[in-house]
């Protein structure tokens, strides 16, 4: 043992090169007091055995590091790092820390040996990582390489002693290389620390390992697109001919996707188009959760195509003289890359001969009779089990709602002569499966009815129309699916037709609370979220003889008439209300419709089998108050009884269950708990609609 200075401690240390001259804690494992990791000599401890440890490399690490990958400002190694609290997460390997750092002013935080280990790797100083490499089958399956961040599986690799895996290919990458797609500066190797996208394949990089760059160009490749040389001609069956490599220093725009690329190109002379590397095999057919029928990849289109030519997704216009998808159905095209955005909601067309199962088909079974104008009279519909005739008359039925989006009758509806039965025209015409964008679940869903259920979207109970999974029996009911169905919607209130905009933020006009997705109008500031577009236009309250109506503001200034006669609290005349104009009174949405506006008592709800075996009975105890079978509270208001034993349960504490069950793992993108006030009214509640 040899001593050595204390490298900042109170006591002198020793440096012990024999593991087994180490003295261990109770626990027979010592940490490095610097990296807190497992001690292994060489090490020094201190003399008078007061739990300091000491990596002998951390030991000797610089107080003040030029590190190749960060050539601009040095690296400053510092006992905590200059947050508040103190924690850091290093960039290299993403792995929180509260230990020394290797520090820059920029921002750059390193672990000691992460900047040491990409140091050495930089100096293409490869005696660290000296070490017989693994066997395949000696391999975590997780076991990640730390300069490409690929699997190590089927690689031989290097396993240093400090934990770091690397392929050997990667251990071996030059510090500077001359590359043809870049002749102004040598690319070098660098560590990821801005987020740009490989200038050969386009894609943006990852968050962590090696890449090759030009810092003063902004010019990043990826290792793999560096070290595998570009084909010089691509076939794929997609293409009916081939493509070839052209290098070219000034950028272009991609014919296949209507986006700017630069340096490697590959081009088809025969149709005089020039893609990037990926289009060289983009999907001719796929099946999208955003439509209903098949879309077709196609390089040009015609003017006269398409009436409109915005995106049904991100609304902004398509360059029809690149490429798109389109349906050949329907009046509807897609950017590529809004198409292909999200990989669980679209499905790649392998088999283009194979017959397209209609998705669309109408939920009438039937057509029984006909009028001069073409339009179906009398029907057939899966709903119900007695005929349907058309109708316009909404004056004489003002006071019934649609069975199917459970709203007041107020456009042309179908109706039963045998029973209580209305359903709107555009209710009845949905198709039995569809297709929705914001459902994870791989299986379509399927139209049902006559069901009490909990819609994930707007968390509502209901006994309306549902589009239900298959997969995971989740609902969305029927009032959502046509607020989340992309393309232009007609809204009550404004003058301009309104988009889903998913990725957008932004007030409700409504409610006045922000929405991490709403429905917007292109042309001037109002925007709604989906539940806001869906409120009934009138609605009866027991305080009021009358219908009352929606009403999109106030213009009485007088601040006393600003109240709510249904809660006798404020209200904000900002915000919509339901209005009587024969009596003039005014009252919140919510105080209006209530906690459950869309369910009937008396319903029979089928539940999953882990919650109750039985089917449940929707009730609402007035007298006697049982406990709730879930929280062990008292039922006072909606509650879901079980009329063969004592089971009860709140309709609150059922909904917060699904919501676990069902929403987390095929919804995570809908819910969001937040403190909000909706409609004057402050409640806490989980809703939101938009992508993770």
């Amino acid at each position: 043992m040899e001593e050595s200075n204390n490298y900042g401690h109170q006591h002198p240390l020793l440096l012990i090169l024999d593991q087994d001259q180490l003295i261990h804690n109770q626990s027979g494992v010592t940490h490095c007091s610097r990296c807190g990791e497992e001690v292994s000599a060489p090490c020094f401890c201190c003399v008078e055995h007061c739990g300091f440890y000491l990596h002998k490399a951390c030991g000797d690490a610089p107080l003040e590091l030029n590190h190749p990958f960060h050539p601009h400002h040095p690296l400053l190694l510092m006992k905590n790092a200059p947050y508040s609290n103190g924690v850091y997460a290093c960039d290299f390997c993403d792995k929180e820390d509260n230990k020394f750092v290797y520090h820059c002013s920029c921002g750059l935080d390193f672990h000691i040996k992460c900047a040491l280990f990409t140091f050495n790797i930089a100096e293409n100083n490869l005696k660290e990582l000296d070490h017989v490499a693994l066997q395949d089958e000696e391999l975590e399956d997780d076991s990640k390489c730390f300069g490409c961040w690929e699997p190590l599986a089927k690689y031989t690799h290097f396993s240093p002693d400090c934990r770091f895996n690397l392929h050997e290919k990667c251990a071996k990458l030059p510090f500077k290389l001359n590359h043809k797609c870049h002749h102004k500066h040598p690319l070098t190797l660098q560590f990821i620390s801005e987020q740009l996208s490989c200038k050969i394949c386009q894609v943006t990089v990852q968050l962590k390992g090696f890449v090759y760059g030009c810092s003063p160009c902004k010019f990043v490749v990826h290792i793999e697109c560096v070290s595998e040389s570009l084909a010089l001609v691509v076939e794929d069956k997609r293409h009916e001919h081939p493509f070839t490599l052209l290098l070219r220093g000034s950028s272009f725009i991609c014919d296949a996707c209507g986006i700017e690329g630069s340096y490697a190109s590959y081009i088809c002379c025969t149709c005089n188009i020039m893609v990037h590397k990926k289009c060289t095999s983009l999907p001719r057919i796929i099946k999208s959760k955003w439509h209903d029928h098949r879309l077709f990849h196609k390089y040009f289109l015609h003017v006269e195509d398409f009436r409109v030519r915005d995106c049904i997704i991100c609304h902004d216009e398509v360059n029809i003289e690149h490429g798109s998808y389109y349906c050949s159905e329907c009046d509807v095209i897609f950017h590529v890359k809004c198409a292909m955005k999200y990989k669980y909601s679209y499905e790649i067309v392998e088999n283009e001969d194979e017959e397209s199962p209609n998705e669309s088909v109408s939920s009438i079974t039937k057509v029984l009779e006909w009028n001069d104008a073409g339009e179906a009279t009398v029907i057939e519909h899966i709903t119900h089990i007695h005929h349907l005739t058309l109708s316009d008359r909404v004056g004489e039925y003002d006071s019934k709602c649609c069975d199917g989006c459970l709203l007041p009758i107020s456009d042309s509806f179908y109706y039963c002569t045998q029973c209580d039965f209305f359903v709107h025209k555009v209710c009845v015409e949905l198709p039995k499966v569809k297709q929705v964008w914001h459902h994870r679940c791989q299986s379509s869903l399927v139209l049902t009815s006559n069901e009490v259920f909990w819609c994930v979207a707007c968390g509502y109970w209901s006994k309306a129309f549902a589009y239900k999974c298959e997969e995971c029996k989740a609902r969305t009911c029927l009032r959502c699916i046509i607020a989340l169905t992309p393309g232009a919607h007609t809204c009550v209130g404004h003058k301009h037709p309104v988009f889903l905009y998913i990725e957008n933020t932004g007030g409700c006009v409504a409610c006045g609370c922000d929405s991490n997705g709403c429905l917007r109008c292109k042309v001037c500031d109002f925007s709604l979220d989906h539940k806001c577009f869906s409120l009934p236009i009138t609605s009866q309250h027991k305080n009021d003889q009358h219908l009352l109506s929606l009403a999109y503001g106030d213009d009485n200034s007088y601040s006393e008439s600003h109240f709510c006669d249904v809660c006798e609290e404020s209200r904000d005349p900002n915000l919509w209300f339901y209005h009587c104009a024969t009596c003039d009174t005014s009252a919140h949405v919510n105080c209006v419709l209530g906690e459950h506006p869309f369910i009937k008592l008396g319903s029979i709800v089928e539940v999953y089998e882990d919650t109750h075996e039985h089917p449940l009975t929707v009730v609402k105890k007035v007298y006697y108050y049982p406990n709730c079978s879930d929280c062990g509270k008292p039922c006072l208001d909606l509650a879901l009884e079980c009329t063969g034993c004592n089971f009860i349960v709140h309709a609150g504490c059922l909904q917060i269950r699904w919501t676990k069950v069902t929403v987390l793992q095929n919804y995570p993108f809908l819910l969001r708990r937040t403190q909000r006030v909706q409609f004057g009214v402050k409640r806490e509640k989980g809703e939101a609609i938009g992508l993770d």
